[in-house]
């Protein structure tokens, strides 16, 4: 049984993949009669018990940042929420939430009905009549947030779009005197803190179309759960449509807009027709020009884009 054991260094943990059976059969083999839940009784006795798997091991980084600097970056995000804040300046945390298969498809989840929603038995991309991709913007200060569904990819020029339009439709109202935004987004995906088209459409949508000085803050690669974004509006959503098959767009788009919570959480929802290519490129030329400032705390995942030079 040794090779069929595992265990936790730290706490003294044990756990093995073999059944209760498997063990209690191999044991009647050599002559020790016992039963399945002996062996069960006995396990856990000495250390052993069900247990899933975690996903507690970083992986997509092969040198992961020191926890000082995962520490410090935290400690600079808030600080900078607070100067923005009482500034009377807007901060969003943003990201994309799991693409949605648009169609008769099993969503994750229960809800209360008298018969069970009968949906398609295959998930097939093929099946869907479109695949929508939700970019969400959440203002922390009003626990406002907005949610764009686009219909092709998930790009840096669609995420920039989807920020350019919170502000022109919302923002702007809502913060008229604001001459500076504040970004807390993750490190990687469609705003990826190593994203040219990123910074680069963004000074072009934000900073020179709008006047804005935007700040963007990253969180560190592993610590997406961070991000208010995740816990305080996209669980909502998925709560509220759990288990309930998005049929079309504008079934997902009513879902989004009846999201509401206890502290008063209200949510907006738009339609983004627009098609988007990947593999957009932006030349050294373009980026030397940008009127970007990067922190010296940190600075690849803290910069600062001016409307000007």
């Amino acid at each position: 049984m040794i090779h069929e054991t595992a265990g936790d260094p730290m706490t003294g943990l044990k756990w093995t993949k073999k059944t209760t059976q498997k063990i209690a059969d191999e044991l009647n083999s050599i002559g020790v009669r016992v039963s399945p839940n002996t062996v069960g009784r006995l396990l856990k006795q000495m250390g052993f018990s069900l247990r899933v798997n975690q996903k507690k091991i970083e992986s997509g980084n092969k040198n992961p940042p020191d926890p000082r600097m995962r520490d410090q970056q935290f400690q600079h995000i808030r600080q900078l929420r607070d100067r923005f804040a009482l500034a009377g300046n807007p901060t969003i945390s943003v990201d994309t939430k799991k693409k949605e298969l648009i169609g008769n498809f099993k969503n994750a989840g229960r809800s209360w009905e008298q018969y069970p929603i009968k949906v398609k038995d295959h998930d097939f991309r093929s099946d869907a009549d479109g695949i929508a991709v939700p970019y969400g913007i959440y203002d922390a200060d009003r626990n406002a947030g907005a949610v764009f569904l686009g219909t092709t990819s998930d790009t840096p020029a669609f995420a920039v779009d989807c920020i350019e339009k919170w502000w022109a439709l919302y923002g702007c109202k809502q913060y008229p005197k604001a001459k500076e935004l504040l970004i807390l987004a993750d490190s990687g995906g469609s705003n990826s803190a190593r994203s040219r088209v990123w910074k680069y459409r963004l000074h072009q949508k934000l900073c020179t179309k709008h006047d804005l000085t935007v700040t963007v803050c990253h969180y560190p690669p592993g610590a997406s759960k961070w991000n208010p974004i995740e816990h305080r509006l996209f669980s909502e959503i998925s709560k509220n449509w759990s288990g309930k098959p998005l049929h079309s767009f504008d079934t997902a788009l009513r879902y989004i807009r009846t999201t509401k919570t206890c502290s008063g959480l209200n949510v907006k929802a738009r339609l983004i027709t627009k098609r988007y290519a990947k593999g957009e490129k932006v030349a050294n030329v373009e980026m030397r020009q940008l009127p970007l400032n990067q922190h010296p705390t940190l600075p690849d995942w803290n910069y600062t884009l001016a409307p000007k030079m």
